[in-house]
């Protein structure tokens, strides 16, 4: 009981250690690159919103940065996966499968297309959906009717697959594309996480049909707020563009709107933003690196815990760096929580899962076993990266 009753300070000192002793945040931008001369260029132009030369260069910038022939730049995540699904051919009535352990934008972007979220389980490797699972789980509860996946118990089209990739791991893609072939699913990457992520020389967001991202303020790079869908399908690009911008005809002075369409399209004041930050994320990626390595050396011989690293083949962003109590110290982690926080080290733990909010208690899902083992142990840890100091 001793052993556990000192878990808690154990924790807090072996954060100190890296972050020091003052007070810090979870996650912070770090502004001090090319941001005050790009906004005052786009003041100075008057082009503020979403017409500006910002918005291009920004979408060229992370299409060469990705590897993505084609980048639309939007004004959230929860948007770019919105206008994704739709994209992939989501409609009413669809079910779409995700993980329960994600943010709640990736369930609330299918019920936009009114589509029902079909949550299944994550593995402990890259914290994202485990295939083996899902494979299984799909075998057990759908079937093939006139070239379609169809739920047996609710008579739904099983439409689309969106793997997240978890504080920046990347899933296992390969496993999960796999299940997308066999099962007819469009597959759409929530990347939102994970900019500079890599799996197998691939970034994140690349491999699918669709991809997404998010800039929001407590991301890698933000834009303050904004997203991006990536595509290597040139016709979905042009749809993307043109959905996104109120699906408007280019006519020099007229206003028509052959759909409805969304106002989506991300600002140009936001992008410069974004540029700056982008140039600079090469440096923030190999801090954030640093900061784990410091991480993982503060953490060595400390029982019942471990830092999650990256899943073989793959380069993860470290986007937030996250600590996973052993089962036997599962029983801590609120008091490790309030130890740290009350420390002043910004902590938090993962998002509840998805099935049990209110309002998608009634989803379908599969057997959640190891989604409700990892919440229970996970714990988020500060992960700015100038925490990480001056990376080699």
């Amino acid at each position: 009981m001793q052993a556990h009753a000192d878990f808690p300070e154990k924790i807090v000192c072996a954060i100190k250690s890296v972050v020091g002793t003052e007070a810090v945040a979870l996650h912070e931008p770090t502004f001090k690159g090319n941001e005050w001369l790009y906004l005052k260029q786009c003041l100075d132009s008057t082009f503020v919103s979403s017409v500006g030369p910002f918005v291009d260069r920004f979408e060229a910038d992370l299409a060469r940065f990705t590897g993505a022939k084609h980048v639309v730049a939007v004004v959230n995540g929860t948007a770019a996966l919105h206008i994704a699904l739709e994209l992939a051919g989501v409609v009413a009535g669809d079910e779409v499968i995700l993980p329960a352990m994600s943010f709640v934008a990736t369930a609330n972007a299918v019920t936009y297309c009114r589509a029902t979220p079909h949550f299944a389980d994550s593995e402990p490797h890259s914290l994202g959906l485990d295939p083996t699972a899902l494979r299984e789980h799909l075998r057990s509860v759908t079937e093939l009717r006139q070239g379609h996946c169809v739920n047996r118990h609710t008579g739904r089209v099983v439409r689309a697959m969106v793997p997240m990739h978890t504080f920046g791991h990347p899933v296992d893609i390969d496993g999960l594309l796999g299940i997308a072939r066999d099962f007819g699913l469009a597959m759409i990457e929530d990347a939102a996480e994970s900019l500079g992520s890599w799996t197998e020389g691939r970034h994140t967001g690349t491999v699918g049909l669709l991809g997404t991202l998010s800039f929001n303020g407590n991301k890698t790079i933000t834009t303050g707020g904004g997203g991006a869908i990536l595509t290597n399908n040139s016709a979905l690009a042009v749809r993307a563009k043109h959905i996104t911008t109120t699906a408007k005809v280019p006519h020099c002075w007229d206003f028509i709107h052959d759909e409805v369409g969304y106002n989506y399209r991300l600002p140009n004041l936001n992008a410069a933003l974004g540029c700056a930050q982008l140039e600079q994320l090469p440096l923030f990626l190999a801090r954030k690196r640093a900061l784990y390595n410091r991480y993982s050396r503060a953490f060595d011989g400390i029982d019942g815990v471990r830092l999650q690293v990256e899943p073989p083949g793959c380069q993860s962003n470290y986007w937030l760096q996250t600590l996973l109590l052993d089962e036997a110290h599962a029983s801590q982690r609120d008091a490790v929580l309030r130890a740290t926080n009350e420390a002043g080290l910004a902590t938090r733990p993962v998002w509840r899962l998805m099935h049990k909010l209110e309002m998608y208690r009634s989803a379908p899902r599969a057997a959640l076993s190891k989604a409700e083992s990892l919440e229970s142990r996970i714990i988020n840890i500060p992960s700015s990266a100038s925490l990480g100091g001056e990376a080699q």
